[in-house]
């Protein structure tokens, strides 16, 4: 029978892995209390990470519906759960690691998506949610005033064709001289 207190770790980590966006785990051999410290305050507010056991996190995982961690879950073993931006905990990661290479990242999940620790650096290079979707919105704004512009064309076209074409008509009646009413007999016998 489960210890009580197992029980109530495994429910935990289930819990936090429903309620993630993503999943880095990582290996922690080698850091100090501070060092750790310190990586969880640069994660910042939208990622917890915790030193989790491997056996309970097997189990927790399988609870929570997620798959393809049991190769990674060897080691000391500490999880960052990301309900924030999963770009951003990537490079608060992959910064910490620059600065304390003890820090090792090996893989996670992502939109339950198991991902490989090379995934999670090429996250960590992207740019963030919020720029990416305003680089997007640009693109779109710009594409959506040239179909205006595309659209337009053909009836201003058409609208210029138009007044040339009166134009013209109108330069030409006023052109043709009109018959003279008023012509006397001797000219009209010549």
């Amino acid at each position: 029978m489960a210890k009580p207190e197992k029980v109530a770790a495994v429910t935990e980590i289930a819990d936090s892995f429903r309620g993630a966006s993503a999943a880095v785990l990582t290996e922690y051999r080698g850091l100090t209390v501070s060092q750790l410290t310190e990586l969880r305050r640069s994660l910042g507010e939208g990622t917890q990470y915790a030193v989790v056991k491997n056996t309970l996190t097997k189990i927790a995982a399988g609870q929570a519906g997620v798959n393809g961690l049991d190769d990674l879950l060897v080691g000391p073993t500490a999880v960052a759960f990301v309900t924030g931006d999963p770009v951003e905990a990537a490079k608060g990661l992959r910064d910490f690691a620059r600065a304390n290479p003890a820090l090792v990242v090996k893989g996670g999940v992502v939109e339950g998506r198991p991902v490989s620790a090379d995934d999670i650096r090429k996250l960590a290079d992207l740019e963030s949610r919020e720029v990416l979707l305003a680089k997007l919105a640009g693109a779109l704004n710009g594409s959506l005033a040239k179909a205006v512009g595309l659209f337009a064309a053909p009836l201003s076209q058409t609208a210029r064709l138009a007044e040339a074409l009166r134009a013209k008509r109108e330069a030409e009646a006023s052109a043709v001289p009109e018959p003279a009413a008023d012509a006397s007999p001797a000219e009209a016998g010549a």
